[in-house]
């Protein structure tokens, strides 16, 4: 089994992929660098474009069950996905203390905001759940990991998770 994790940046996939221990974990970043599937650099953005077709093609390949960290795992052709959300609020601040560019915050937060990821990963993959990582550990974030993985995956159903409340009181 192939299962994304995948989520806007800065809501904590790299850091409970770390402590996953039931599954090998994939991080998406080091292997599109491994296979040499970059297909650009986009300087506004300050981030590399990647083929994402030819790297889904190598993750079909792939032999054994694994865990693929990334914010675009979800399209990867994976058969499962968890996607990783974060209050806007806090993610903010997160994306701040990694000294991140003021647009590239403000893009993050906005995608986080309207589930730009969730719906993506929606249109790809069949089978999705949702953890909110906004007053959650690494640790408890991995937990959470590791019970879908063995098959408690209603406990974190798509839905559960909304913003709409504190967009609205952006306004």
């Amino acid at each position: 089994m192939k299962i994304a994790v995948t989520g806007t940046p800065g809501v904590g996939k790299t850091s409970a992929c770390a402590l996953v221990s039931s599954l090998r974990v994939v991080h998406v970043n080091d292997l599109v660098d491994e296979l040499g599937v970059v297909s650009g650099y986009d300087r506004k953005r300050r981030t590399k474009e990647v083929d994402a077709k030819k790297l889904a093609k190598a993750v079909a390949k792939m032999d054994g069950d694994a865990i693929f960290e990334g914010h675009f795992s979800h399209m990867l052709g994976v058969d499962s996905a968890i996607v990783l959300r974060c209050s806007p609020k806090i993610l903010d601040k997160r994306l701040r203390k990694k000294r991140w560019p003021e647009k590239k915050i403000r893009e993050n937060i906005e995608a986080e905001a309207v589930d730009v990821i969730l719906v993506e990963t929606l249109e790809n993959v069949d089978t999705v759940c949702e953890i909110d990582t906004t007053r959650k550990t690494p640790k408890q974030v991995a937990r959470a990991i590791e019970r879908i993985v063995a098959g408690e995956s209603e406990k974190y159903p798509v839905g559960n998770v909304d913003w709409s409340q504190e967009v609205l009181s952006w306004f």
